[in-house]
């Protein structure tokens, strides 16, 4: 099955902030456009530990990422990169963003689930 991304159902739009969110058998996709200065912490409070409960797997299309892991590390990822973020991250965009993640649909629906309600 072959979606455009044009297509995918909006999750959250705020902005110059928008992702989309699709559920296609055991996984979920998102695709996410971040403006400058983008942080995800608030979005993220009242997670577990206030981080993403998901590992996701993608590439980041534009921009960057900025990643703080649970254990303190800290990555950058990069226009024309791909990634594994295992779940426990949170994470900032300085200059922006446009990235598409893949991660099992019930850690990734959590994070639907709330980003939906805070967003109503």
């Amino acid at each position: 099955m072959a979606t455009p991304i044009a297509d995918m159902p909006v999750e959250v739009a705020q902005g110059d902030l928008e992702t989309r969110y699709l559920e296609l058998g055991d996984m979920a996709i998102r695709h996410a456009r971040v403006p400058a200065g983008t942080d995800f912490g608030p979005v993220l409070q009242g997670l577990p530990n206030d981080r993403c409960p998901s590992p996701h797997w993608g590439i980041v299309l534009e921009g960057s990422i900025r990643l703080e892991h649970a254990d303190g590390t800290i990555e950058t990822a990069a226009a024309g990169e791909v990634y594994h973020w295992p779940a426990g991250h949170t994470a900032t965009s300085a200059d922006g963003a446009v990235f598409l993640e893949i991660g099992p649909v019930s850690p990734m629906r959590d994070f639907h689930d709330h980003a939906v309600r805070l967003f109503s």
